[in-house]
């Protein structure tokens, strides 16, 4: 079971301000547990919306709009991947996570769809074949 926690923005990662050791310390001891017990995927932090792009999608026609974005609260500014056996192993990590900024924040976390979820779609098995949405690249 794959899970992402999501870590949400604040006005200082919009900023673009930097994590301190104090932050960054205890995030880097918290990935290395996750390595040993062999549960990540992958984590990184994201750059703020004022480097980045949304796709609006109207009908057929697509309006490209550029950053910054000003909802805070509603933007992802890093994620944690991990690959557990349960809800509940889960759970117990996503608990541990250190607070990922110096103020009152939240963290989210969202169980990711396996193939199988979608049930016999011709379009899965492309996926499956491709090696993505966490499937075995076939040979």
């Amino acid at each position: 079971m794959r899970y992402m926690i999501l870590v949400k923005a604040t006005a200082d990662s919009e900023a673009g301000v930097l994590p301190t050791e104090e932050l960054a310390g205890p995030m880097a001891d918290y990935h290395e547990e996750l390595i040993k017990a062999g549960v990540l995927i992958d984590g990184n932090g994201l750059r703020p919306t004022s480097a980045g792009y949304r796709l609006k999608y109207q009908g057929d026609k697509r309006v490209l709009i550029d950053g910054p974005f000003t909802e805070t609260k509603e933007i992802v500014a890093g994620f944690t991947l991990i690959n557990v056996k349960s809800e509940e192993e889960a759970l117990t990590w996503f608990q541990r996570f250190p607070n990922p900024h110096t103020a009152d924040c939240e963290i989210e976390l969202r169980r990711l769809y396996e193939l199988e979820d979608f049930g016999p779609l011709e379009s899965m098995d492309r996926f499956r074949e491709m090696g993505i949405a966490g499937a075995e690249k076939k040979a």
